[in-house]
């Protein structure tokens, strides 16, 4: 079964893995449970809590150490992999192609794209935005107009996410461009 699983990947894009549910995806990863160093008195340093994983389709790392609990730390590692995944892992679009439905939905809830962290297809937006924005070559102004949104509406989504802006910025400067500020 993993092995038509990436064959699947491929054929539809970097997207595919954020359409797996959280076991599907972790099915995908080596798992590694070890004891963190730090603060957290005698009960950290005696247990296996901190989690590392590693998907092997996009050789992506996340780790979760914040937690005494193995369980919370597996999920949060799951999180830091689908936000990960969405950050790095690119589809291939041009602009003027027609939107995908989990964008239009999340437009027609909030025309100005605000997309709350807890939505099931911030992930989704989040990966479909820098996929339009390496479309149009880091630029704001032809991203937006192929998103259908305004270029102030696209700034205030990407500076509502350190890590997004922080990665847009970095984007930017791979075309050539300047940063935003």
């Amino acid at each position: 079964m993993l092995k038509q699983q990436p064959n699947r990947s491929i054929a539809l894009g970097a997207r595919f893995w954020l359409d797996l549910s959280d076991a599907e995806l972790l099915a995908q990863c080596e798992v590694d449970c070890y004891r963190a160093s730090g603060p957290g008195g005698q009960k950290r340093n005696k247990t296996s809590s901190a989690v590392r994983l590693r998907h092997g389709p996009t050789s992506l790392i996340v780790t979760a150490v914040e937690s005494r609990s193995q369980h919370e730390n597996k999920a949060r590692a799951v999180r830091r992999l689908r936000e990960a995944i969405a950050m790095t892992q690119r589809n291939p679009v041009r602009p003027g192609d027609p939107p995908p439905e989990f964008f239009l939905s999340a437009l027609s809830r909030d025309p100005g794209l605000r997309v709350n962290r807890k939505n099931p297809d911030y992930y989704h937006v989040v990966q479909h935005v820098l996929d339009m924005f390496c479309a149009c070559a880091g630029s704001t102004a032809d991203t937006a107009r192929s998103l259908g949104i305004s270029a102030g509406h696209l700034i205030r989504f990407l500076r509502n996410d350190d890590t997004l802006w922080e990665h847009a910025n970095r984007l930017r400067q791979e075309f050539g461009r300047s940063t935003l500020r």
